[in-house]
C-alpha cells in the first residue's frame, strides 16, 4: 500500500520547533527503514556517543522542556493520561500531542495501527514525562535540543524492527536517513541514553527515580532540598522587605541605617530612595549593633489613605536612647516616595540598654497595629523584682495593640482596642496584648491556606533566647510567653519558673545553641509557585545561617522541624538558580503573591554593603504553567529605573566553568560574596559612599553594656568558601584592637599558606645569623634600626 501524505512529523515532539517545508514522501515502500528528527548536521555530531558520556551522568533530575520542574496538570489528560498526575503537559498541550498522533496516525494503514500505534504514543508522550529534558538533552539551555526521546536500545530495536517505515513521518533530515537507513544499531545508538535508568521505557520502572516523585526533595539525613534565585544586592543590612498590599507588586527594602528602597518585581529598583532618615536613625557600624531602622508596616487601606509605619532607635534632645514609632505619608503626586515632613510621632520608650529592641510591626487581621517591643537589653531581663517582661506596668518585652485610626480620649495619638486584654487591670498598660518575651526578632501573619484558609490570622514569631535556647512561638491574646521565668521549654529563673502563677504559653518550638544563637522568624508560605511548600513555617538562625522548617502535625499537636539544605548541584540544575548564600539571616519576607524570601548579609555591619535578598524555590515541583501569572498595576516613576545585575552564579554557570585542580567542597553558605570584578554601583551603593564618611550620632549616655548580649554576635568561625574574597571594612569602623569588629575580621583573614611560613622563618633564620656576626651589643630593651 502507497500513499502520499504532507510531512509534518518533526514537529511532532517538541512543540517550540518550526515546521519543515511541505514535501511528499513515500509511507510503508518495501525498502523504507529509519530516519530520527535532527534538525541539523550539527546537531547530528553533538549527538555522538562521546559527547552523552560527558554529560549524561551529571543531570537527570524531573524537569520539563521549558526548563522548569514538573508540575501536577489541573485538568484529566485524555491522551498522554499516564502523567496526568505529575509530568510537564497540561491539557492544552496533551490535546496538541494527540492532534500530532492522529494526524500521523492518518498515513498508516490498519495493520499499523495495530502494530505502531502504541509505539508512537509512547515516544510522543514523552514530552509530558517529568524526565523530558533528560529524554530530549534539554536540562542546559545551552546545549541543541534532540527530536525524538531517548530510547532504550532494546525497545528502540522493537520499534525500528515493527516501525521502521514509520520513522519516515518523524524526520527530513537526509543525512540521518542516509547514515541509518541501512544500520539499526547506528540508529537505536543515537536514540540511546548513556545512563540506561533514564531512557524510555527503563525511566519508567526505576523505583528510585520514581519514589516521592514530585515531593519535596529530601537529603540522606533528611535535609530538604531547596533552591534560590537572587533578587537583589549591594544591601546594607537589609532588615526588612514588604509589599504595600496594592497590586503593583512592588517591594519595599529598608537598610538598618535609615534609608528605603523601592524594588520592582523584576528585581530593578529605583534610583532614589522611598525614605531616607538616615539623620535621625541611631546605627553604627559595629559588629552586632541591633539599634537602627528595625520595623515597618503599610496601612491595610495604604491605597486610600497612603499611610505606613515605622519602628527605629535614636537620641532625644536630652541624649536619651530611645525607641519611636511614628505615621508617615506616601506623597500624593508620587506613589514611590515618602513626605519626610508627615511624621506623626505615636510612641517612643527609653531604653536602658543598647540591645534588645524589638522592632517588628505588622497589621492584624482585626485592622490593628500590632508592635513587638524587646525586654530593655542588657543580659537576663535585670530590670526590677520579676524583670521588664513580666511587669505588665511597663511597656518593654510586651507585644503591644493599638488602633492608629483616631485619638484616645486622653491624648495620646492612638487609641486603645477595647476588647485589649489587660484594659480593666488596674496596673496593667492598657497597650500590652501579650507579654514575657524576651526580644521577639520578626513576626508574620499567616495567610492561611488558599483553599481552606485554615491557620488564616495566626501570627509567628522568633524569640531570641539568652545562652540556651531559641524558640518560636504563637502569638495568642494575653499570653504570657514565659520569659525571664523560662528559656524555651526550660527554666532560666528557678524561683519564677516554680512560681505557680506563671501559667506561661510554651513555644510551639525551641532549639538549642548547637544549632543557632539567634533565631530569626520567617512566615507560613501560602505562595502559589510551589505547591509542596504550602503550610510550612520557613525560618533560619542569624549567627548559624541555618534555614529550617516546621510542619504542624495535627494529630499530635506538634510542630515537626526539618532542616532546609541549600545547594545540591543535580536538585539546583535549573537556569537561574543559584545555590550558596550569605551566612548572616538577617530577615525573611513574603511578596504580594505569597513566595518568601529571605535577606542575608557576609558581614553583619550596618553600613556594609554586602546584604543580598534570595527568594526560595522547590526544584521537585512548580504550578501548572499560567496558574501564577500575576499582572501588577502599571507604575508611574519619577525616578531613574536601575536594572538588576546579578552578583551570585547560577548552578549551571558554575557547572559550565572550566574545572580546576581545586578539590574543596562547596558550602552552601558563604561569609562573603565580594566579587573580583567591580560591579555597577546600585543606588544603595552609591548611597554608601556618601553614609561612609558620615559620623554616626552614638549616645555618650550607652556604648554596648559590658557583659550585656547583644543578638548580632561575630562569627565564632568562617565557613570556608572558594572563590570569596575578604571584603574592604568601612572607614568609619572603630580602630580599637579589642573590638568586635578586630575580632571578626582576624578570623575573616585567610591563613598562612606552608610556603609563607617557610619564608618567614628563612628570613628569622638569616637575620639571627646577621646579628650573630656584629660584635656590636645592643643596649638592652632596644630594638634593632631596621
Amino acid at each position: 500500500m502507497n500513499r502520499t501524505y504532507f510531512k509534518d512529523g518533526q514537529n511532532s515532539y517538541t512543540s517550540d520547533l518550526s515546521k519543515p517545508p511541505v514535501e511528499k514522501v513515500n509511507i510503508w515502500p518495501p525498502s523504507s527503514r529509519f530516519a530520527i528528527a535532527i534538525s541539523s548536521p550539527t546537531f547530528f555530531f553533538c549527538l555522538s556517543v562521546s559527547l552523552l558520556c560527558q554529560a549524561g551522568t551529571l543531570w537527570g533530575h524531573p524537569q520539563c522542556l521549558d526548563y522548569g520542574p514538573p508540575f501536577q496538570p489541573p485538568f484529566h489528560l485524555e491522551f498522554c493520561s499516564a502523567y496526568e498526575t505529575f509530568g510537564c503537559c497540561n491539557q492544552d498541550k496533551d490535546n496538541n500531542i494527540a492532534a500530532k498522533y492522529w494526524e500521523i496516525m492518518d498515513y498508516i494503514d490498519p495493520q499499523g495501527h495495530k502494530l505502531c500505534g502504541g509505539y508512537i504514543k509512547d515516544i510522543l508522550c514523552q514530552e509530558c514525562s517529568p524526565y523530558a529534558a533528560h529524554l530530549y538533552d534539554a536540562e542546559n539551555p545551552q546545549t541543541p535540543l534532540r527530536n525524538l526521546p531517548g530510547l532504550c536500545f532494546d525497545y528502540c530495536s522493537e520499534f525500528h524492527f515493527y516501525c521502521h517505515s514509520a520513522i519516515t513521518l518523524l524526520t527530513n533530515d537526509k543525512h540521518i536517513q542516509e547514515c541509518c537507513e541501512k544500520n539499526k544499531t547506528r540508529f537505536c545508538n543515537l536514540l540511546n541514553i548513556q545512563d540506561q535508568d533514564y531512557c524510555y521505557p527503563n525511566v519508567l520502572k526505576n523505583t528510585d527515580l520514581n519514589h516521592n516523585l514530585g515531593s519535596l526533595v529530601e537529603d540522606p539525613k533528611g535535609c530538604l532540598q531547596l533552591c534560590l534565585t537572587e533578587f537583589a544586592n549591594g544591601l546594607r543590612n537589609p532588615v526588612l522587605m514588604l509589599h504595600a498590599n496594592d497590586n503593583t507588586h512592588r517591594m519595599f527594602v529598608a537598610e538598618q541605617v535609615g534609608i528605603v528602597w523601592v524594588y520592582f518585581p523584576d528585581g530593578s529598583l529605583l534610583e532614589e530612595p522611598f525614605l531616607d532618615i538616615k539623620k535621625i536613625v541611631l546605627a553604627t557600624p559595629w559588629i552586632g549593633d541591633e539599634r537602627g531602622f528595625l520595623g515597618m508596616a503599610f496601612h491595610p487601606k495604604h491605597k486610600h489613605n497612603r499611610k505606613f509605619y515605622i519602628y527605629y532607635s535614636y537620641v532625644d534632645k536630652k541624649k536619651v536612647e530611645k525607641i519611636r514609632i511614628s505615621e508617615f505619608k506616601v506623597f500624593a503626586t508620587d506613589i514611590n516616595k515618602a513626605d519626610p515632613h508627615s511624621e506623626r510621632g505615636l510612641l517612643e520608650i527609653e531604653e536602658p540598654a543598647a540591645n534588645h529592641n524589638g522592632g517588628q510591626l505588622l497589621f492584624g487581621l482585626d485592622g490593628y497595629l500590632y508592635l513587638f517591643i524587646g525586654d530593655g537589653g542588657k543580659a537576663g531581663d535585670p530590670f526590677g523584682k520579676f524583670g521588664n517582661a513580666q511587669n505588665k506596668s511597663t511597656l518593654l518585652g510586651k507585644v503591644l495593640r493599638i488602633d492608629v485610626n483616631g485619638k484616645s480620649p486622653d491624648g495620646k495619638p492612638y487609641r486603645i482596642p477595647p476588647d485589649n486584654p489587660f484594659v480593666a487591670e488596674p496596673k496593667a498598660l492598657p497597650e500590652v496584648y501579650a507579654y514575657g518575651v524576651r526580644n521577639m526578632w520578626r513576626c508574620a501573619v499567616d495567610r492561611g491556606d488558599p483553599v481552606t484558609h485554615k491557620g488564616r490570622g495566626r501570627i509567628f514569631c522568633g524569640d531570641v533566647g539568652q545562652n540556651r535556647f531559641e524558640e518560636v512561638d504563637i502569638i495568642v491574646k494575653g499570653g504570657n510567653y514565659g520569659w525571664r521565668a523560662k528559656e524555651g521549654f526550660e527554666c532560666y529563673d528557678i524561683k519564677l519558673c516554680h512560681n505557680s502563677s506563671l501559667d506561661d504559653i510554651l513555644p510551639i518550638f525551641a532549639y538549642g545553641h548547637t544549632v543557632g544563637k539567634s533565631v530569626t522568624g520567617g512566615y507560613v508560605y501560602r505562595g502559589c509557585e510551589s505547591p509542596n511548600l504550602n503550610g510550612l513555617y520557613v525560618f533560619g538562625d542569624f549567627m548559624s545561617g541555618q534555614l529550617m522548617a516546621l510542619q504542624e502535625d495535627e494529630r499530635e499537636n506538634k510542630w515537626k522541624k526539618q532542616d532546609i539544605c541549600i545547594g545540591s548541584t543535580k536538585a539546583c540544575a535549573f537556569p537561574g538558580l543559584i545555590a550558596t548564600y550569605n551566612k548572616f539571616i538577617i530577615s525573611f519576607a513574603e511578596d504580594e503573591a505569597g513566595e518568601l524570601y529571605f535577606m542575608a548579609t557576609s558581614y553583619p555591619s550596618a553600613y556594609a554593603p554586602h546584604g543580598s535578598i534570595y527568594k526560595l524555590v522547590d526544584p521537585a515541583r512548580r504550578a501548572p504553567p499560567g496558574k501564577c501569572k500575576q499582572r501588577p498595576i502599571p507604575v508611574k516613576t519619577k525616578s531613574k529605573r536601575i536594572p538588576f545585575a546579578p552578583l551570585a552564579k547560577t548552578v549551571l554557570q558554575l557547572l559550565n566553568e572550566p574545572r580546576t585542580t581545586n578539590t574543596s567542597s562547596t558550602s552552601t553558605v558563604t561569609t562573603a560574596t565580594i566579587s573580583s570584578k567591580k560591579p555597577r554601583k546600585t543606588a544603595s551603593q552609591k548611597s554608601f559612599t556618601r553614609l561612609s564618611s558620615v559620623k554616626p550620632t552614638v549616645s555618650g549616655k550607652k556604648k554596648q553594656a559590658k557583659g550585656s548580649e547583644i543578638k548580632l554576635e561575630p562569627p565564632e568561625e568562617t565557613i570556608k568558601t572558594p572563590m570569596v574574597s575578604q571584603p574592604s571594612l568601612a572607614t568609619s569602623l572603630p580602630d580599637r584592637e579589642d573590638s568586635l569588629l578586630y575580632i571578626a575580621q582576624k578570623k575573616l583573614l585567610p591563613k598562612k599558606t606552608a610556603a609563607a611560613k617557610e619564608k618567614k622563618q628563612k628570613k628569622k633564620r638569616a637575620r639571627s645569623k646577621k646579628l650573630l656576626l656584629n660584635t656590636r651589643e645592643l643596649p638592652m630593651g632596644q630594638k634593632e634600626s631596621k
